[in-house]
């Protein structure tokens, strides 16, 4: 007894693992993608995608698809495939983006059937002249593009591709492009006639990192419509676009084409709103080109030899709002001549990176709209509070990387709006009287901590949302005042240099979202006990980075922030004296952790027990952590590991403990591991030949018991979450599949069962409305005394089933402990779910048993055959004399005779000769009603 819940008693016992592994393939959500966005740099895919993957070595295109989810929006494949096939995606519908770096040579009609979500597609390859050639309606079904790139393929000029109605931005890189009007003939749909009506609009027409292309055909573009143009890094002359025939350009950008001087016919021509010139040759700017940029919204000349501006430069370009100057020569800022100068509407002005020494008093003062002045990288040393008169509306000014020594008291009054200031890498010697008055809502801080005598406090606005603090090695420590800072969210600690105690900072951030700690040891942060543990309680943290100097001589565990979400340790390594870290001597105790990332921190050991306090812990990244070992704990662990684990450029220890690692790969469903670096393991001491990991240490490893029970226990797994999928009743698949272990272990006992004692004679299965046929008609015939009953032991579910034990349980003992089951089957009983359990069980016994109990059938009414369950192989089993139907009040002698007769050849009763059977033979009963299964 008790022996059939053996399968049962197994999947409880052996340890359920989970996981999953895609060979090649990098999965992550797009919500995820900054943590692995190295790994995709070959095909840029959006974070706003639900699901991404990047798969690379791609030889076998069906192969690498099917480890691919089915819900990916973004996907990225790099290998070696030359054609792609007719219905190469029709697995994966709900793709948006798509980049396939494959080398393609082809694509076959039909190729791209079936992705009518895509809104993003990319081909790529090495620029060796390769050409790709397209079918004309290779994107006929993309009814949803919008994004069209080729990046390194040659197109043939005589392919007549039709474009998508919906494409907004067309690029072609890297390609064999010579002349523009080489894309009428590749894209015809590109070029109509102005009259028409019906001109193509793109929102980005982009032909940079084309070295050949140096001609434009006249009226090669004729009638399209174009909002950007790129041209970097082409020979492309400025004066070539305006014969294009484009009917209509509002941003130019010609980056690396080596010119010098502003193309001023080109912009007056179409007008332009946007013109990038970065990294060109111009040294000098003539005041007549300027009188043709009026129109001029933005005008980016970045990289250049500008040594100095031309008179009324800004009043030349009364629209202009953005202006980039940065990394030229330019050591005056003649922007504003004089207070009667017209007012420029510019917002952005970048002057980074120039030969500032000086600015003048109202240098600014004719940009009473500027919102964002960038100064850094200069030779700025002192600003007096002239200098920013006019700017009431400017909002960011970066004075980053400036020798600034000095600034006035006031220099800040003239800039009320002001909501952001960097004075990083700055010489600015504070004192207790310097303060930021003059800004309102001063919000975000960055400052440079000088050396100072010890004692010394630094006086900050209240209201700051965001603060960071840069300070030199072996300095002294500064007081912060004031000493609460309500709505501050966010904080940067570069270096260690303010006074901070560890007991009552809550009291001085009660806000802080986020904390950096930058280039510091964290010795001064936690406790100096046995246990090192991080001191600052700061239950309202989400965000926690902590880079180290490589001076901590033992880890220092972070724990006791009950609302971190994501946290960042990296550099944590001693660097004189190197030793293993396990996982949990650096995080504790976090119930909200949902990203863990782990970069050069000396981690070697990683077991169950660190993610003990780690409940809703998501995302894993481990980078740059050598030898590391995966502990078997995490065998029992498996349902609580982190969904996405990421292993990059790390390695996995040549170790026996990593041997149940491969096989935990290939087999589980919910943990999906990533590892970047092939692991390799040195078959011989001093031998350079490698071996993959995992085969190596499965051939050379000794086979645990543990690790033969996690194997079985996996394949047990699989076959546990299918059963809820199927469609009968509960736990019905459960005794099938007991039934048939206990059927074959019988078997395998061989002839020990054949003088087995059954505790009944009958089992007699029927349901509750047909509970009072049993007890009258049934009831006294089979088990009343002799001579007018049989004296048989009956079981009957009401009555014999032993109370408090499961009902699936006490059904599946009393069939087995019954030489013959009984079937009372009506309309009632099959829709009964403990009835057709019984019939179904049953009847599993008859196929499966080597030596079969008997299975009879009694039919209280007409049933039609579709309705009994599992006909066919019920029609099977049952013997012609195996079933009957319930007769007319005065035909039951017949039926009794039937029953009788059966139970009579099983040693059971004492039957007459001459008693007639009811299934298949004739009846020698007057009106005997006989039914045959084919009637059913």
């Amino acid at each position: 007894m008790g022996r059939h819940l053996l399968l049962s008693g197994l999947l409880l016992i052996l340890p359920l693992t989970a996981g999953w592994n895609a060979s090649n393939c990098l999965v992550t959500e797009g919500a995820r993608l900054p943590l692995v966005s190295r790994f995709f740099r070959i095909c840029s895919l959006d974070s706003w995608l639900l699901l991404l993957v990047s798969c690379n070595s791609v030889t076998n295109l069906t192969q690498a698809l099917q480890a691919v989810p089915q819900n990916a929006e973004g996907l990225c494949l790099s290998g070696s495939v030359s054609v792609l096939p007719r219905d190469a995606f029709s697995t994966l519908p709900g793709l948006k983006a798509l980049g396939l770096s494959l080398h393609l040579t082809q694509l076959l009609p039909g190729a791209l059937q079936g992705l009518g979500q895509l809104q993003k597609l990319s081909f790529m390859s090495s620029p060796k002249n390769e050409y790709l050639f397209l079918p004309s309606g290779a994107f006929s079904d993309l009814r949803s593009l919008q994004k069209l790139q080729f990046l390194g393929p040659c197109l043939d000029r005589n392919l007549s591709v039709q474009l998508p109605s919906s494409l907004q931005q067309l690029a072609i890189k890297y390609s064999c492009l010579q002349d523009v009007g080489e894309l009428a003939d590749i894209f015809p749909d590109l070029v109509h006639d102005p009259s028409s009506g019906d001109a193509w609009t793109l929102d980005m027409l982009d032909l940079s990192m084309n070295k050949r292309l140096k001609m434009a055909s006249p009226g090669a573009l004729r009638g399209l419509k174009v909002r950007t143009l790129y041209l970097d890094h082409t020979k492309m002359e400025a004066a070539a676009v305006v014969g294009l025939g484009l009917q209509r350009l509002n941003a130019l950008f010609m980056t690396f084409t080596a010119m010098a001087e502003l193309p001023a016919d080109t912009v007056a021509h179409f007008e332009l709103q946007e013109l990038n010139l970065e990294q060109n040759k111009i040294r000098d700017i003539a005041p007549e080109a300027l009188a043709s940029c009026h129109s001029l919204k933005s005008l980016d000349l970045q990289s250049n030899d500008l040594t100095k501006l031309p008179l009324g430069f800004l009043a030349a370009m009364p629209r202009l709002q953005r202006l980039n100057l940065a990394c030229n020569q330019l050591q005056i800022a003649t922007l504003c001549t004089n207070e009667t100068e017209a007012v420029s509407g510019l917002w952005t002005l970048n002057l980074s990176s120039n030969q500032l020494h000086t600015l003048l008093p109202a240098t600014f003062s004719c940009l009473p709209n500027l919102q964002e002045l960038l100064l850094q990288r200069n030779q700025l040393v002192f600003l007096d509070g002239q200098v920013f008169q006019g700017l009431g509306r400017l909002e960011i000014l970066d004075l980053n990387k400036n020798p600034l020594v000095e600034l006035s008291e006031d220099w800040l009054t003239s800039l009320p709006s002001l909501t952001t200031l960097n004075l990083l890498d700055t010489g600015i010697l504070l004192n207790s009287a310097w303060g930021f008055r003059g800004p309102e809502s001063l919000n975000n801080l960055s400052l440079q901590l000088p050396s100072t005598p010890a004692g010394m406090t630094l006086s900050l606005p209240t209201m700051l949302t965001s603060l960071e603090l840069h300070a030199g090695s072996g300095m002294k420590h500064w007081k912060l005042l004031p000493n609460v800072f309500p709505v501050l969210q966010t904080l940067t600690l570069e270096g260690w240099g303010l006074q901070l105690g560890t007991q009552n900072i809550f009291k001085i951030f009660p806000s802080l979202r986020q904390l950096f700690l930058l280039g510091s040891s964290l010795e001064a942060l936690c406790s100096q006990n046995t246990s090192s543990f991080f001191l600052w309680q700061l239950p309202r943290l989400q965000s926690l980075r902590v880079r180290g100097d490589g001076h901590n001589p033992r880890p220092c565990c972070i724990t006791g922030l009950p609302s971190l979400q994501e946290l960042k340790l990296e550099a944590l390594k001693f660097r004189s004296q190197p030793r293993p870290v396990r996982l949990e001597e650096l995080v504790g105790e976090l119930p909200r952790l949902q990203v863990l990332q782990l970069a050069d921190t000396g981690l070697e050991t990683l077991s169950a027990a660190a993610f003990q306090g780690l409940s809703s812990l998501q995302v894993l990244v481990l980078d740059w952590e050598n030898g590391l070992v995966l502990d078997d704990s995490l065998w029992e662990h498996s349902p609580q590991m982190p969904q996405y684990m990421y292993i990059l450029s790390s390695s996995l220890a040549c170790q026996c403990a990593n041997a149940w690692v491969g096989p935990w790969l290939e087999r589980s469903p919910r943990t999906y591991m990533y590892i970047s670096t092939k692991p390799l393991c040195h078959s011989e001491v001093g031998e350079r030949s490698k071996n993959p990991l995992f085969p190596f240490l499965w051939s050379h490893c000794p086979k645990t018991l543990e690790l033969e029970l996690f194997l079985g226990s996996s394949t047990l797994l699989f076959l546990l979450i299918s059963l809820p999928l199927l469609q009968e009743a509960r736990n019905s698949w459960v005794l099938y599949l007991q039934a048939l272990f206990r059927a074959w272990f019988q078997g395998m006992r061989g002839r020990r069962d054949e003088g087995k004692r059954f505790l009944y004679d009958v089992f007699v299965s029927h349901c509750r409305q047909d509970q009072d046929w049993v007890i009258r008609e049934l009831l006294p015939v089979l088990e009343g005394c002799p001579p007018a009953g049989q004296g048989l032991c009956l079981c009957l579910p009401e009555r014999d089933f032993e109370p408090g034990k499961d009902v699936v349980d006490n059904v599946a003992d009393s069939i087995a402990g019954s030489r013959v089951t009984l079937c009372v089957l009506s309309h009632q009983a099959l829709h009964t779910p403990r009835c057709r359990l019984e019939l179904r069980l049953a009847t599993s016994l008859l196929l499966a048993a080597p030596h079969p109990p008997v299975l009879l059938v009694v039919f209280l009414e007409h049933i039609s055959r579709h309705q009994l369950p599992r006909y066919h192989r019920l029609a099977w089993l049952l013997r012609r004399g195996d079933y009957c139907l319930w007769p007319k009040e005065d035909e039951k002698d017949g039926f009794w005779a039937w029953l009788k007769s059966r139970l009579g050849k099983l040693g059971l009763v004492r039957v007459k000769a001459h008693v007639s059977e009811c299934g298949g033979r004739k009846s020698s009963h007057a009106g005997r009603e006989r039914m045959d299964m084919r009637e059913l």
